[in-house]
């Protein structure tokens, strides 16, 4: 049983974060510089693909990135010669090097020669299988380097997926607040799952919303059954609530 001073801290929370200023700050900050579909799926996936350390360090390094795409990541992901590609040969993120970015590169043409969209690599009433389905996709060029795979992570693996739950956030949930896009609508926002970082699980945890002792995909599912209680259409809204809390480290 949630209490109700637990519903309210969450919604009071929500309301505070989930505004237009959240975004400046905020690695969604760089899909936010786009308006066309693909540029906003392209850019949100280096985004969230990168989106672990010091959230200033994330954001020059994207910055960079799409600075190389000629801030036209579509454009440059279908049309790009060998040449081009030259300047990503001293790309560095923390572990994501050339290796990683080149190979995402050779991915995303791959798919976008032929698809218009992400979405349908996620396509599944189970998000969890949706999740597999999308790293199983990814890397099924015959030239994938392994050491990439560290950085698309699976629920097979027993990750958290945070990094992916935080993309399918971005492109899946809509409101009248403007952070997020809302550009799928195939999957709904009721499949998504919580994506799971140390701020969001240690409030979680403060606020009696997880029992299970590690962090892996069954805590994720445990934290998003607990959210579904209180919205069961838009259980991942309280993201911003539990990551704003624990950025701010709120005295609950």
């Amino acid at each position: 049983m949630i209490s109700n001073q637990t519903i309210d801290i969450l919604n009071f929370y929500h309301d505070k974060y989930n505004k237009k200023d959240f975004i400046k700050d905020d690695p969604i900050s760089i899909p936010h510089r786009f308006s066309k579909k693909q540029d906003i799926e392209i850019a949100g996936l280096f985004a969230a693909t990168l989106a672990w350390g010091n959230r200033t360090s994330i954001i020059n390094s994207c910055n960079k990135l799409m600075t190389l795409m000629d801030n036209q990541p579509y454009d440059f992901i279908i049309n790009h010669s060998q040449k081009e590609l030259k300047p990503f040969e001293t790309f560095v993120h923390r572990t994501f090097n050339a290796t990683d970015v080149l190979y995402f590169i050779s991915f995303l043409k791959h798919h976008f020669n032929s698809n218009d969209s992400l979405e349908n690599l996620f396509l599944n009433q189970n998000i969890e299988l949706g999740l597999s389905n999308f790293k199983q996709h990814f890397f099924s060029l015959e030239d994938f380097s392994e050491r990439t795979k560290k950085h698309i992570s699976s629920p097979e693996n027993k990750s958290t997926c945070k990094r992916l739950n935080m993309y399918l956030r971005w492109m899946v949930r809509k409101d009248k607040n403007g952070v997020d896009f809302g550009i799928w609508k195939k999957i709904k926002p009721a499949q998504l799952h919580i994506p799971l970082d140390v701020h969001v699980e240690n409030y979680a945890r403060k606020l009696n919303l997880i029992e299970r002792k590690q962090r892996d995909w069954l805590t994720v599912c445990e934290l998003t059954r607990n959210l579904k209680l209180i919205d069961s259409n838009d259980p991942v809204r309280f993201d911003f609530a539990l990551f704003g809390m624990g950025i701010e480290k709120v005295i609950i």
